[in-house]
Order: C-alpha cells, then sequence, then structure tokens
C-alpha cells in the first residue's frame, strides 16, 4: 500500500468522532440512569438502553462501512429519548443530561454520515487513478 492510498485527515477525524460520539453517549446514559438523575433513587432498569450502543462499537473501531451507516439511522432513537426527556422531564439535572445526549446523537449522526461520504470519494478517487495505486 502506497501513500496515496491511505485515507486523507477528514476520514480519520470523522472516524474518531464517531467513536467519541458513541462513547461519549454510553458513558452519559449509564451515568444517567445510575447516578446522575435516574428515575428511582439508587439507579434504574433503564440503564440498559445503552446495550444496543455497545453493539457498534467494535464496527466503529474496525472501520467498517456497513455499521457507519446502520448507526446513522439507529441514533435517531437515541435522538429522540433526548428531545422527549429535555421536553418532558421535571428535573432540571435531566433535562441537562437530556440536551447533551441530543448533541452526541447529531455529532454521531453528523460524523457516520460524512464518514460514509468522504470514504466513498476517497475510493472513487483511487479508481480513477488505476490499478497503479492499489
Amino acid at each position: 500500500m502506497n501513500a496515496t492510498s491511505t485515507p486523507p485527515f477528514s476520514v480519520n477525524a470523522t472516524r474518531w468522532l464517531a467513536v467519541g460520539s458513541l462513547a461519549g453517549l454510553i458513558v452519559l446514559g449509564l451515568a444517567w440512569e445510575m447516578w446522575l438523575a435516574p428515575l428511582r433513587p439508587g439507579g434504574s432498569w433503564l440503564a440498559l438502553k445503552v446495550l444496543p450502543l455497545v453493539v457498534p462499537l467494535a464496527g466503529l473501531m474496525k472501520n467498517r462501512m456497513y455499521t457507519y451507516r446502520w448507526v446513522s439511522l439507529m441514533v435517531w432513537l437515541y435522538f429522540t429519548e433526548g428531545v422527549v426527556r429535555a421536553w418532558s422531564d421535571a428535573s432540571a439535572m435531566s433535562r441537562s443530561l437530556a440536551g447533551v445526549e441530543v448533541t452526541l446523537c447529531l455529532a454521531l449522526f453528523v460524523a457516520c454520515a460524512w464518514h460514509v461520504r468522504l470514504r466513498l470519494r476517497h475510493a472513487a478517487a483511487l479508481r480513477s487513478m488505476g490499478p497503479s495505486v492499489a
């Protein structure tokens, strides 16, 4: 593999933004439901909502294109939860955490969508250069 086939900085940046946003959602979800503002004192079973977020973490770390695509769709479930809880929760702490969740979801979506776009553009550029690049 030569230097022209390595992905540009922007592809790696979107990858790490996606991984960081996903990890942030996992940590936020656990901390929110266990310690910061749980529905019940002592924690709640709602902390299990982070389990589906753990599944794509390995795919993002391995840079699998398919994972970026389906995570960009799955993240809207968490975005919706954040918007609903920001609007309806009584606790100011819970509303603030919901705002953070919404922000992380938007960052994850943008990172995944941009990552896919940049990788496809980079692959097309490599194909147009011919077989000597690969």
